[in-house]
């Protein structure tokens, strides 16, 4: 019997428990149904379970035969500010909240792993199964690192799976190197002095030169990097005035800088602050530039990644494991745990999606035949790297 027809099984269990997740959605760090239901599940099965690591996290240790080697597994659980357009059973029954990023899938198919490896135990060493809060924006990573994570649970590496709509359903992406790009963010306030708009030699037209930035600011990926690498400069806001016939004294623009490398961040984020204070300067305006660093690239290491795809193409396949997928613009706080310990963080295919859309839609939802093919992953992993799970 192969690995995925072991835990299909499972497929109706593991079903209403995804179905459930979804209809009870939870914002970041405000995850506690969905923690207290991880929490009991896991020590239905006889796992040792810590709750509250990070806020809301829970960690399961699943302790093999023997052996002193240990490796995380993750799957995160918060959900998203959206309304639901979905009208299925299993819709969100919390106005202004959803799973539109099928963390509840993720969740439920560690959970199912944790079944199954809870029912073995016949590898060696240390599964810990981590589910994170506040993915989404939060920074529930970096919440449960600075909680102690790393020394509570020692870990050689840790690894990460994500849904992704548009590719096969059970097909796997596997990345060497950078998976999801950096999330940066900035502010800037150009400051002149308001006059009437008929009138403007009397005034410091701040609006002039915010558009002169917006124009400026795409010379810095087509014209400073390199055009191997890769980097985004969208400019995403732009607030000013009132009324027709004023000149306001201020404009405020707002955007974000993608990038897969931390010296193309730098240079980005170097190169930004030189463009507006340029032009306030040959604008005479004054100009406040503010640069907040959100989630890091996140980036595989080679070895994980290469024992990733040899752990999908057992379940799924060799010619249904993708090797040269481009990365994602898109951000992910997994990145944190990749700058503390090795890892990779893979895509399993989720089909075309409900109504052919994306993550992030009012019509997205988790495709649950999908669920047997990502616990039979984790459970190749583990036999990959700690042996057992047959």
């Amino acid at each position: 019997m192969s690995l995925i027809e072991s835990v299909r099984p499972l497929q109706g269990k593991l079903t209403a428990i995804r179905r459930d997740i979804h209809a009870h959605p939870e914002l970041a760090f405000e995850e506690h149904r969905t923690a207290e239901l991880v929490a009991r599940h896991l020590e239905a099965l006889g796992i040792e379970t810590h709750r509250g690591v990070g806020g809301t996290g829970v960690v399961g240790v699943v302790r093999g035969r023997r052996g002193l080697r240990a490796i995380g597994l993750r799957a995160d659980m918060d959900a998203l500010p959206i309304t639901e357009r979905n009208e299925f059973p299993h819709k969100s029954t919390i106005q202004g909240c959803m799973h539109a990023c099928g963390h509840d899938g993720h969740t439920t198919m560690l959970l199912g792993a944790a079944e199954a490896l809870a029912a073995r135990r016949d590898f060696d060493g240390t599964v810990y199964l981590i589910f994170q809060p506040a993915e989404e924006g939060e920074g529930g990573a970096p919440a449960m690192i600075a909680d102690g994570l790393f020394e509570r649970f020692p870990m050689e590496a840790v690894f990460g799976m994500h849904n992704w709509p548009g590719m096969e359903a059970g097909t796997f992406a596997i990345h060497s190197g950078p998976v999801m790009a950096s999330a940066d963010r900035f502010d800037i306030r150009f400051t002149g002095v308001g006059a009437h708009a008929a009138m403007p030699h009397l005034g410091v037209d701040p609006v002039v030169a915010g558009a002169a930035f917006v124009q400026a600011a795409q010379t810095l990926v087509s014209r400073v990097l390199d055009p191997i690498d890769a980097g985004v400069v969208s400019v995403t806001q732009f607030h000013a005035g009132e009324a027709y016939n004023v000149i306001p004294d201020r404009a405020e623009l707002c955007g974000t800088v993608r990038t897969f490398s931390a010296e193309v961040r730098d240079r980005l984020e170097r190169g930004l602050r030189q463009v507006a204070e340029g032009i306030a300067q040959s604008h005479g305006v004054e100009v406040d530039f503010q640069f907040r660093r959100g989630y890091p690239p996140t980036v595989n290491t080679a070895a994980e990644a290469a024992l990733c795809a040899e752990a999908a193409r057992v379940v799924a396949g060799a010619g249904r494991v993708f090797t040269d997928r481009r990365p994602s613009m898109g951000a992910e706080d997994f990145a944190y745990f990749l700058e503390e310990k090795p890892g990779a963080y893979v895509w399993i295919g989720n089909g075309p999606g409900e109504g052919g859309c994306m993550l992030h839609n009012p019509n997205y939802d988790f495709n649950d035949e999908v669920l047997p093919a990502g616990v039979a992953y984790w459970c190749a992993l583990v036999q990959r790297l700690l042996g057992g799970v047959k």
